[in-house]
């Protein structure tokens, strides 16, 4: 699916090493400062996992938008944009129509069902046991690879700031970046998160905002003149020439997903994962758990659609602008290939100082959103694991709390090594594969839970295991991951899926699964705890209390 190269030739127009460094050390160490100090009132486990639930909406909302818009919405799209044009652009109309459907029939009737995770939401009428360890397995691995993809757009970030081509060089920048992550989660909990959450939300659409505005008076233009300038740096680069297409397709779907047959099934792949797999990620669904009411739940979403769907609509300048301005050959020149646009794009828009500052927002962003996964991940292993299934509930708040940090470490070793091998693929796509898997593994359980009756454990159990095993087997089985110049293993080619997004097959299979299931196992005969959790999503009556059966 990604056509991008790792490192070519150098490119000039990196700025200053020292001063980029020197930023993003204050940086790091501002935002550290704010987490040490929230992590100093983290003492039981509601506060390490929900931060309390004593957010307000409006700091909630900013969380949400800071977890939400991810390395992959910056960095990915803004170079998918630059390279593909109108075809990059779909990720943003992806990514934000998702999240009105994860508001319309996920996000309300989850706050009020749930506690502290997903699972406490699937195994409320269910059998804990068997349904909680699925969908630690589903957070586990959703968890893992949006991981893989922020520890990837880091470490591109970090090389074209320090201007490093060495795969060595850039490997090292990946691991720098996941122990920064590890410190962060293991100090600061969720209020830590939670803070640096909503900071890097504010600066990144503040960012995006002033480069946009930097645009229109560097091209001294409108849209139009944005548009002709993207078209004729196309029309004069390198990639251009060795791709074969027109310039002027960069204006026209179809240049990425449009060439055969097996391109356009992969849109359509991408699109259904896109829409439907936010309703799925764990770590954007456990926010509406830091607030104390419904309403603040309902008030933190007004906040957040208004700043993710203004930032989407920055990406889309953005992106051709990187086109304009940077054009294809630096940008796939500089480390990182396609993940560079935006730092390169903020160069020649304000040069080295300015490139440092984007430069570090755009860490910052990827040091929140692994915070929240890695929390996220950790509190379902020693929430729903360790303290329901393995010590049947007899679990302390200091044992629950050091299970999940031990799990972050694990977590972050993992996603480091994972993240290292996919520095060549773009950060949008890594991010789309872990919406796959929360499309197939978590969705049809979580929606069959709200709203069908007759929804029983095995259905639950079979459902989570056919959409995670079937997502994982076909992306290892895609160009994603062998058979292609960008996979993960370029020198080895065992691809026998054509696909490179699996959603459109796992997906379907994840709810087909659920019905079969459903059908065939016998029935749980919780009546009580359906109609009690039935009356709990809808009203929020009892929220706070933990279910024990």
């Amino acid at each position: 699916m990604q056509e991008y190269i790792l490192a070519a030739p150098e490119a000039d127009g990196a700025g200053n090493p020292l001063l980029n460094i020197a930023v993003f050390a204050i940086f790091i160490m501002v935002t550290l400062f704010v987490v040490t100090r929230a992590g100093k009132t983290t003492s039981e486990s509601a506060d390490f996992y929900t931060g309390g639930s004593s957010f307000s909406g409006t700091q909630n909302g900013l969380a949400i938008a800071g977890d939400y818009l991810s390395a992959a919405s910056f960095l990915g799209i803004v170079g998918s944009i630059a390279l593909s044009g109108y075809d990059g652009f779909l990720y943003s109309i992806g990514f934000f129509v998702a999240w009105l459907v994860a508001l319309l029939l996920v996000a309300e009737p989850l706050r009020n069902v749930g506690r502290f995770t997903m699972a406490d939401v699937l195994s409320f009428r269910l059998r804990q046991k068997p349904v909680r360890v699925a969908a630690a397995f589903g957070t586990l691995f959703v968890s893992l690879f949006y991981l893989i993809a922020q520890m990837a757009g880091a470490g591109s970030l970090v090389s074209v700031l320090l201007n490093l081509h060495s795969y060595s060089a850039q490997a090292i920048c990946v691991g720098i970046v996941g122990v920064i992550m590890i410190v962060y989660v293991l100090v600061g909990g969720m209020k830590g998160t939670t803070y640096v959450q909503m900071i890097k939300a504010v600066l990144l659409v503040a960012g995006v905002a002033v480069m946009t505005v930097l645009v229109f008076v560097k091209i001294r233009g409108g849209m139009n003149t944005l548009f002709d300038d993207a078209i004729s740096a196309h029309a004069a680069s390198d990639y251009l020439a060795s791709k074969g297409y027109e310039a002027e397709e960069i204006m026209k779907p179809g240049l990425k997903y449009g060439a055969t047959l097996t391109k356009q099934i992969d849109f359509i792949s991408l699109g259904l994962t896109l829409v439907l797999g936010t309703a799925g990620l764990p770590h954007v669904l456990m926010r509406f758990y830091t607030v104390p009411t419904a309403k603040e739940a309902r008030k933190s979403v007004t906040w957040a659609i208004v700043l993710i769907g203004v930032f989407y609509l920055f990406t889309l300048v953005l992106g051709y602008a990187a086109a304009a301005l940077v054009g294809p050959d630096r940008i796939l020149a500089a480390p990182g290939g396609a993940n560079s646009a935006a730092p390169l794009l903020a160069f020649e828009l304000g040069g080295s100082f300015f490139m440092a500052l984007i430069s570090a927002v755009a860490f910052a962003t990827v040091l929140a959103v692994v915070s929240g996964l890695a929390i996220t991940a950790s509190a379902s292993i020693a929430h729903d694991v360790y303290a329901s299934v393995i010590r049947d509930g007899e679990a302390t708040e200091d044992e629950q709390v050091r299970v999940s940090r031990i799990t972050v470490v694990i977590l972050g070793i993992v996603s480091i090594i994972l993240g290292i091998l996919a520095m060549s693929q773009n950060v949008a796509f890594l991010v789309s594969l872990a919406f796959a898997i929360a499309a197939s593994a978590n969705l049809p359980t979580i929606l069959f839970s709200l709203y069908w009756k007759r929804f029983n454990t095995t259905g639950a159990v079979v459902s989570i295991y056919t959409g995670l095993i079937s997502a994982l087997v076909l992306i290892f089985l895609s160009p994603a991951v062998s058979g292609a110049e960008t996979a993960m293993f370029p020198n080895a080619d065992w691809a026998i899926f054509p696909l490179s997004s699996p959603g459109i097959v796992s997906i379907p299979l994840g709810f087909l699964a659920g019905i079969v299931g459903t059908f065939m196992g016998k029935p749980d005969n919780f009546e009580e705890k359906q109609a009690e959790m039935e009356v709990r999503s809808l009203t929020g009556v009892g929220v706070e209390a933990p279910v024990d059966h």
